[in-house]
Formats: C-alpha cells, structure tokens, sequence
C-alpha cells in the first residue's frame, strides 16, 4: 500500500483501491489509547500510521484501502473523510439502510429503533505528498464479539454494527457492487482494473 501511495504521489502509478477482507486483528492508529486495548491477547495487534484510534478488522467485514491523489481533488482532508463517509452512506442506502455522520465523530453511523446510535464504518487515513492510503471498513457480517477486545474508535457509550445485526442479508460481494456503484459519483470516474 505505501509502495503504490508512493508510485502515485510520483506519478508512476494510476489511482487504486482494494476491496478485502483481514483475518482477526486489532489495528491500532496514531491516536490510539493504550488503555482501549481492554484484551492484548485476543487478536494479534498491528501498529499502523493511519489516523484514529483502535479498531477490529475480520472475516465478515470489507475493508476498503484507497490510495487516491488529492492533489487532482483539492487538498482538502476534511473534504475526502466526508468523501469517504458519503461514499459508504451512499452504498448503504442500496441495502435500504439509513446511515449518517455523526458532528466530531469520523465514521458513518446507525440508530436503532430505540434510539441507540451504532457504528457501522469506520474510517482511518494517512496521507503522504497529498496521496491517500488506508481507508475504510463496513461492518458485513462479522463477529461483533470480537469488538469487545478494544474500545473501538475510542468511543465506549455507543455501540458497533453490522448489515447482519440490522436483519439486511447481503454478502461480501453484493457490498463490493454497492461500493464500486457508488464510488464514481463521490470521486470521479474510474477504470476496474
């Protein structure tokens, strides 16, 4: 990932994105709190460089690493997390999933009938000579037990989510379409590679 952040920033690579899946880990941000890391011991930990705090990363879950140029989309960091947001808001909503910002906290949420917000993406980025890398993660259908060994993103008075939690079937793939559906109208236009 870095590699190819790199070849872009100098011009010797085209734009990418990655759509995959990681085993069981905890990731842990610039930001991150050595004591939202409640159970050290049950996944591997991986130091990143992106921005934010701790998060879970597994099967069930699409994280998506976009290693786009900002230097053609207005160097504006704000403007890209709200990007990435909509671009996530927007392939939700093909599940008829109502999903939203949230004011001070990065990341695409969900309520409950009761009331109870859930995140059900996050979003963790670097960027380096105005070229992005890491990204996003939506929460498909993972274990959401295995968020309990982090406090994720920092936040302990909401809770996490999935597509499945919220009674929507959808598989891995049918998310990839609704990402690569709406990636264009928040980004520009794309080639698949």
């Amino acid at each position: 990932m870095k590699t190819r952040a790199a070849a872009i920033a100098a011009g010797n690579a085209r734009e990418l994105v990655w759509l995959l899946e990681h085993p069981p880990l905890y990731t842990a941000g610039t930001s991150s709190n050595p004591a939202d890391l409640v159970a050290p011991d049950k996944f591997e930990v991986h130091q990143t460089g992106r921005g934010g705090q701790y998060t879970y990363h597994g099967p069930g879950q699409r994280v998506g690493y976009a290693m786009l140029d900002l230097r053609t989309r207005g160097r504006d960091v704000s403007a890209f997390v709200r990007g990435l947001e909509q671009w996530i808001i927007d392939a939700l909503a093909s599940f008829d999933v109502t999903a939203e910002r949230r004011c001070g906290r990065v990341g695409v949420w969900v309520v409950r009938a009761a009331g109870e917000e859930e995140k059900i993406a996050a979003i963790g980025v670097r960027l380096k000579k105005w070229v992005s890398f890491h990204g996003i993660s939506i929460n498909v259908d993972p274990d959401l037990s295995h968020f309990s060994g982090i406090v994720p993103c920092g936040i302990r008075e909401h809770g996490v989510a999935s597509l499945a939690s919220l009674g929507k079937t959808a598989s891995i793939a049918d998310v990839d379409a609704a990402l690569k559906s709406s990636f264009e109208a928040i980004f520009g236009s794309t080639t698949s590679a």
